[in-house]
């Protein structure tokens, strides 16, 4: 491998605690100017109050090239796994999911 290789090489840790990730159903998108903020959220059924789990704030640049990422993602799991259903396209969840035994 070259030198110059070498020099574009970012070695990337990856923490114990943040490996386990953090479970979101719902995600906030809101944007100044210089940034974009990505607020992660947790829906639990049958509970009014959902919080915020994550904030991840962005460059404009860094917000389209995560955009660009996840769409070549996206299309590359489709391709291995099929369509991804989008019943009610720019819906929100609802905030009260059914439950076993509820009507």
């Amino acid at each position: 491998m070259s030198e110059q290789n070498n020099q574009n090489q970012i070695n990337i840790e990856l923490s114990e605690d943040v490996s386990e990730g953090v479970y979101s159903n719902l995600a906030i998108i809101s944007h100044s100017h210089s940034e974009f903020i990505v607020d992660f959220i947790r829906l639990v059924p049958n509970v009014p109050k959902a919080k915020v789990k994550s904030r991840i704030i962005l460059t404009p640049q860094h917000a389209k090239r995560l955009m660009k990422a996840l769409q070549d993602n996206l299309k590359k799991y489709e391709t291995q796994y099929g369509v991804i259903e989008d019943p009610e396209s720019g819906m929100l969840p609802p905030m009260h999911f059914p439950t076993a035994g509820m009507a």
